[in-house]
């Protein structure tokens, strides 16, 4: 699955793609146990595979992290990159201008109802009524969009991404002065991304 999300802004999806073959991903990766460097490189992978066809002069660049750890393209500042893996799902998104935040997530088994309540605290009893396998569903489609907006932000976990407000069985919103999209009608796991900048 590849689509445009806004003018400039890319996500891609994929199950196992193609690892990365870079240089410096396989180095990068190189002291990873087996199971991280093989979800890490596919999702670099999918990141490059998607460069090429959005911005083809930036795909071989350095993946290098930022102080806080939030993968940027050496030497192209203006191109915003992000990728995420959870066991052979993994994704990747590009801004050709701005800041960008991706996040697939793989409903958990019978999520607690105090996960529940961390992320969607009022909001946690519209999951009651749900069948189990559904409340797994809208909760990680809940904690994709979180995961996204503070990947684009730059600050990870330590944003407290269970304190955005994102409503059960979410679509698009705001966070601040980015934008989030949960992309329901493109994915068949939760994939959503958060962008935002000069074209967004």
């Amino acid at each position: 699955m590849r689509v445009q999300v806004s003018p400039g802004v890319w996500v891609a999806q994929a199950w196992q793609p193609p690892p990365s073959a870079h240089p410096t991903d396989r180095r990068a990766m190189a002291s990873q146990p087996a199971w991280r460097r093989a979800e890490r490189l596919a999702a670099r992978g999918l990141l490059r595979q998607l460069l090429s066809e959005i911005a083809p002069e930036s795909a071989q660049a350095r993946l290098v992290p930022t102080r806080n750890g939030k993968p940027m393209l050496a030497g192209w500042p203006t191109v915003g990159v992000s990728i995420s893996h959870d066991g052979s799902a993994v994704a990747a998104a590009v801004a050709v201008d701005g800041q960008v935040g991706v996040d697939v997530q793989l409903p958990i088994h019978r999520p607690s109802d105090r996960i529940a309540r961390r992320c969607l605290r009022e909001r946690a009893p519209e999951l009651d009524d749900l069948p189990p396998d559904q409340r797994a569903l809208e909760l990680a489609w809940v904690w994709s969009v979180q995961e996204a907006c503070v990947k684009a932000d730059g600050t990870g976990i330590a944003g407290r991404p269970w304190a955005i407000d994102v409503p059960v069985r979410p679509h698009t919103g705001r966070w601040g002065r980015l934008r989030w999209i949960a992309l329901r009608d493109n994915c068949t796991v939760p994939v959503s991304c958060a962008y935002g900048g000069a074209r967004c």
